[in-house]
């Protein structure tokens, strides 16, 4: 696809309108109804959209990161209501991981405006592809312990899901309910709780990225610092739309299939990062 003018407004809206409020319509079903949060669709869509207008590769997923933690603000809140309403918000569970995710996505926020392209596209790339592998070949009922770790261990597991989701601009279902789900807390219980994670790794993880972002000179239009509010008010609408409709799906419907061929999408989405990368350092 040839680079349009990110000048150009009028090309932008009409090419990119249907586009990202299609993206915010899967991404807020799948956050859901999967737990897998929007941000794991919302970041591959934006990489190639930015990457198509031209966008200075160096910012690119800096911008479709912060751009993407900014959606899932109002997302993680509409869903984690949603949630709540039918008795799967764990509190106490959130109140025992929210402060080492808090910290972690502080670390991560710090880390992902220090690094390159390459760096935080590889970061991205690489577990989104071990994603895609445990959702597409890891079984349901796999546990590691009984209950999630406590004390030192669990301080260090619970900020290491806070600056990873923070690197790659994911709310906290991708990395939260499959680790959830291994020390033995009910699927449902894990979506709803990882759900308001969302909320403790987006705000901090959106503020770091836009001052992060404000010293460069090679943003898109209606951008302020690494968000791009173009794209977050064409998704946001559609995503916040459609995530009761995820949630409600998730108590009647068997996930297990649509998991099963979102994993190979993100999957492809994975290796086709890794090739770009692979490719820019050839060059």
């Amino acid at each position: 696809m040839s680079a349009l003018d990110p000048n150009d407004i009028s090309s932008l809206l009409l090419v990119y309108i249907p586009l990202l409020a299609a993206t915010g319509l899967i991404a807020g079903v799948l956050a859901g109804l999967l737990g897998v949060g929007g941000g794991i669709v919302i970041v591959p869509v934006l990489y190639h959209v930015f990457g198509s207008l031209g966008v200075d590769t160096e910012i690119r997923m800096h911008l479709a990161v912060g751009t993407s933690l900014a959606t899932i603000v109002p997302t993680s809140i509409r869903s984690s209501l949603a949630h709540h309403r039918k008795g799967s918000f764990d509190a106490a569970l959130f109140l025992r991981w929210a402060p080492g995710i808090f910290v972690g996505v502080l670390l991560g926020t710090w880390l992902a405006n220090q690094v390159t392209f390459t760096a935080l596209t590889s970061v991205f790339a690489v577990v989104a592809l071990g994603v895609s592998l445990q959702m597409g070949f890891g079984r349901p009922d796999a546990r590691l312990a009984p209950a999630p770790p406590t004390g030192p261990a669990g301080a260090a597991m619970t900020g290491i899901i806070g600056a990873l989701s923070a690197m790659m601009g994911i709310g906290g279902g991708t990395l939260s309910v499959p680790t959830m789900t291994l020390f033995g807390i009910p699927i449902h219980r894990a979506v709803g709780t990882a759900a308001g994670l969302g909320m403790v790794i987006a705000i901090p993880g959106v503020v770091g990225f836009i001052i992060g972002g404000l010293r460069s000179s090679a943003l898109p239009p209606f951008s302020f610092g690494y968000v791009n509010w173009l794209g977050f008010a064409l998704i946001v609408p559609a995503t916040v739309l459609t995530v009761p409709l995820g949630a409600r799906l998730a108590h009647a419907l068997d996930p297990q299939p649509l998991r099963r061929v979102f994993a190979f999408f993100l999957g492809a989405t994975a290796l086709r990062m890794i090739w770009d990368v692979v490719t820019l350092q050839l060059n």
